[in-house]
């Protein structure tokens, strides 16, 4: 039965207070190996594959339709793969598949564990925010990120293989589905995600440090885009699963 948990068995709601998120361009050669066989990268200019950090400050997540007293308030730190899936109807899904997933509330890590694949940990999260700067940082998880709270229309980043914002919002997310896969089994597990007015605002990123990503040994890798999005109710339907070949 436990595993059976694990798939998502119902609908989610929860509210995004605020998502920062910061999309890593890597050669697409590096990422190959971290993704299963029944997803291929999601890239561009048939080059670059992208690995995104997401810090989401996430209130009253529940089971869709309960009060919002009974739901969970934390701060997630996700680690994600951007990824295509064909499916059985051969529609083309863009996506996300997860690498890692990092929580300050023990609750919220075994609650997560309970009903998703997705192997959270526990971790130290620091957030602190000035009218110049907003910071947040793990000193467990060996994590810093400075962003610049003043510059209103930040420009893309230094050696961004965007040349513009329009081709950088195809890659700042959400995308519409999450992925797991079950390698014995061959069956793949779909997400699909609800969103309401999300609208990213671009930011300008000070300095970061991020520790799971330099365990990656990723080479030749630059930050992309970063942005933030702020008051977004969120859903995730419940989870379909297909045979995969």
């Amino acid at each position: 039965m436990l595993p059976k948990l694990k798939n998502h068995p119902f609908a989610v709601q929860a509210f995004f207070k605020s998502s920062t998120v910061l999309t890593f361009a890597v050669p697409k050669e590096q990422l190959q190996d971290l993704i299963p066989e029944c997803l291929a990268l999601d890239t561009f200019k048939d080059k670059w594959a992208f690995v995104a950090v997401a810090m989401v400050q996430t209130t009253g997540l529940r089971p869709k339709g309960f009060p919002k007293f009974m739901g969970n308030d934390f701060f997630l730190i996700g680690y994600r793969i951007f990824v295509r899936y064909t499916n059985k109807k051969g529609k083309n899904l863009r996506g996300l598949y997860i690498i890692k997933s990092e929580t300050d509330k023990k609750k919220m890590a075994f609650i997560g564990n309970v009903f998703t694949h997705y192997n959270y940990t526990t971790t130290d999260v620091n957030l602190k925010t000035t009218k110049d700067k907003t910071e947040i940082s793990s000193k467990h998880s060996n994590f810093n990120i400075s962003l610049n709270n003043l510059e209103k229309e930040a420009k893309l980043p230094l050696n961004s293989p965007f040349e513009n914002w329009k081709e950088a919002r195809r890659f700042a997310g959400p995308l519409p589905f999450t992925f797991t896969y079950n390698e014995e089994t061959k069956e793949v597990l779909i997400i699909q995600g609800v969103r309401q007015n999300w609208t990213p605002k671009s930011i300008k990123i000070e300095d970061y440090s991020i520790g799971f990503l330099n365990t990656l040994n990723l080479k030749n890798h630059v930050l992309a885009n970063a942005f933030v999005i702020e008051n977004i109710p969120y859903q995730w339907k419940k989870g379909e699963i297909e045979l995969w070949k």
